[in-house]
């Protein structure tokens, strides 16, 4: 029997200074089996990044076919296409060719950074490819806010974002590679 996915609801109050967005969001995540709290909590970081009333959730781990996170427009053409970790380059030059913009978040210290280097260059050709690498040890501390159910105060200001659960808090600061 196959092993079923877990439902996450995460209420998410963003507060982006940066962009003047300011709502709150319900948000229901189907953690895959084969994913961590740290990957689900960067799809989450992500999310309030990009943050708008039509960017939803992508089948992502489970389909090849769509991104993590993805906006289309009214009439399903794709505004918006975000990748996370560090995803084979030729699923990265098919988005470039279909969506008007695309983002990978890269985590996972190390290992990011050398695909980075490996892949960077032939990357580079592609214009409307943004590449953001979220700090290893930020990623790890937005895994310790996961839970099934919680409420999450996301604010951006300057490039760096604070996610607050309670009394907790995790400082991130994004770095752009690329884009």
């Amino acid at each position: 029997m196959a092993i079923q996915s877990t439902l996450f609801k995460i209420v998410l109050e963003i507060a982006d200074m940066d962009r003047g967005y300011y709502a709150e969001h319900t948000l229901r995540l189907a953690r895959h089996p084969s994913e961590n709290n740290e990957r689900m909590m960067v799809r989450v970081l992500a999310f309030a990044l990009s943050a708008h009333e039509r960017l939803e959730f992508g089948g992502g781990v489970s389909t090849t076919e769509e991104p993590a996170l993805w906006r289309k427009s009214l009439i399903g053409e794709i505004e918006e296409w975000i990748d996370l970790g560090q995803p084979d380059p030729r699923r990265i030059n098919r988005a470039c060719g279909r969506a008007e913009a695309v983002v990978v978040y890269l985590y996972g210290g190390p290992k990011a950074a050398t695909w980075w280097k490996q892949e960077g260059g032939a990357l580079a050709r592609h214009t409307n490819l943004k590449v953001i690498r979220v700090p290893a040890g930020q990623s790890e501390q937005l895994a310790e806010l996961a839970d099934r159910s919680i409420s999450l105060q996301c604010n951006i200001h300057e490039g760096e974002v604070w996610m607050i659960r309670g009394d907790q808090t995790v400082h991130v600061t994004p770095v752009k590679l690329f884009g």
